[in-house]
């Protein structure tokens, strides 16, 4: 984008989000996390020591200006409907903002949402009503920081109908990305879903430009996509598989990279989709410089956070010292005459003396009991770890009790101790 574009695109950025509505679609169960979302859906599970994963694409929203959002829900939603009525209530209605839940109501179909392009043309007479010139449509599923409103002026200076947000990956990674053939003007091509042979990027011959899943639809032109699509025989109402492929060839269809403004290099952005890679994510952000930067000020991530004390670290004997090295530890965590190494710790935890937890994820509320050693390991909400417990060590006999990824990651649920806690969390 040229020096004159940036002027232009800065001068009219706040007229553009204010007539854009952000759609995050938030009803999907996030199967490959396995017990992860046994009882909640995916952009509920906890990330980050005090977030959600929702958290981070409402952030995005807010920090870029757009202020009209509504959240599709579906997938046993309790506990990310009470997060967001609890930590997204602050937007001031007077100025026609709001963060909206919208769940599956069946209101133009008698089934629940089939795709993610019908889960918002089920939704197609609120959207009407509220006369938006633009829809942005997210998933709420991916942790990244992402300003919108430079998304969005590209858009309208490119004249598209409908622009996608995108990410160079290497070609082994791009099989399981919709992926994009793009010509030397970003003009998209093709759009091919999880292709075993992905083209390559212009000028690239080992990387190729995947989908986001962000999407920003000129609103007109969604709604008659929409509509088309509905009455499509065998359509799968899905945005990678059937709308953005029949779109192509005959209306402007724009690549927008998502890269630093400053730098020109890939931005952060992590599918936190599989096990190991929600591990991997979180212990990123304890390196001295992660890419994600959680202490920015300039583009803070909100969320709901209960109030808590201070987190404290009691006894100092050189056999029961109560300390946390290369490590997060958020607000209500006692950690007493224990050892907590490379690791990440939510809020109101407990690790009791003489127990050592290392390069591990210890979500909200969890109770480690004395005398054990926790290695690599994801320990769920709501945990009592018995005295003497050991993880991480014996893969054998871990299998035996819990759930160990392909990286030899330990998954710890209240259901693998025995501890019925069956509860939207």
């Amino acid at each position: 984008m040229s020096e004159s574009s940036k002027q232009h695109h800065e001068r009219f950025v706040s007229h553009l989000t204010r007539n854009t509505i952000a759609l995050i679609l938030a009803g999907g169960r996030g199967s490959r996390l396995k017990e992860m979302t046994d009882w909640r859906a995916k952009p509920a599970v906890p990330f980050g020591g005090k977030f959600r994963i929702i958290d981070f694409p409402l952030s995005n929203c807010i920090n870029s200006g757009i202020r009209k959002i509504g959240v599709l829900t579906q997938y046993k939603a309790d506990s990310l409907i009470r997060h967001i009525q609890q930590g997204w209530g602050f937007l001031s209605g007077e100025f026609g903002e709001y963060v909206d839940l919208m769940p599956a109501q069946q209101r133009m179909e008698g089934s629940w949402y089939a795709g993610t392009a019908d889960a918002i043309y089920q939704n197609l007479d609120i959207l009407r009503a509220r006369s938006p010139e633009y829809i942005l449509v997210l998933a709420g599923d991916h942790i990244y920081k992402m300003d919108y409103g430079a998304m969005l002026g590209d858009h309208v200076e490119r004249e598209a109908d409908l622009t996608i947000g995108c990410i160079e990956v290497s070609l082994k990674d791009a099989t399981e990305f919709g992926v994009m053939h793009v010509d030397d003007d970003r003009r998209v091509l093709d759009f091919i879903e999880k292709p075993e042979k992905p083209p390559v990027m212009p000028g690239r011959k080992d990387t190729a430009l995947a989908s986001m899943g962000i999407y920003i639809f000129n609103a007109d032109f969604l709604f008659e996509q929409l509509i088309k699509d509905a009455d499509t025989p065998n359509s799968s109402h899905d945005f990678g598989k059937d709308i953005i492929p029949s779109v192509i060839d005959k209306y402007r269809v724009n690549a927008y990279p998502f890269l630093d403004l400053q730098s020109g290099e890939q931005s952060y952005w992590r599918d936190v989709g599989t096990l190991d890679a929600y591990w991997a994510a979180n212990m990123e952000l304890i390196g001295v410089h992660p890419d994600l930067n959680l202490y920015d000020n300039t583009w803070p991530i909100w969320a709901y956070q209960a109030q808590t004390p201070p987190a404290k670290f009691v006894f100092d004997d050189d056999d029961r010292r109560g300390q946390a090295v290369d490590s997060m530890v958020s607000g209500g965590c006692i950690i007493s005459g224990s050892s907590v190494k490379h690791s990440l710790v939510f809020s109101n935890v407990r690790v009791n003396s003489f127990t050592t937890v290392k390069d591990s994820v210890i979500l909200p509320s969890v109770n480690i009991a004395r005398h054990c050693r926790i290695t690599k390991a994801i320990i769920e909400k709501g945990c009592n770890i018995p005295e003497g417990t050991i993880i991480g060590e014996d893969r054998a006999e871990d299998e035996k009790r819990f759930r160990v990824t392909p990286g030899g990651v330990v998954l710890v649920t209240p259901d693998m101790l025995g501890q019925k806690l069956h509860f939207a969390r």
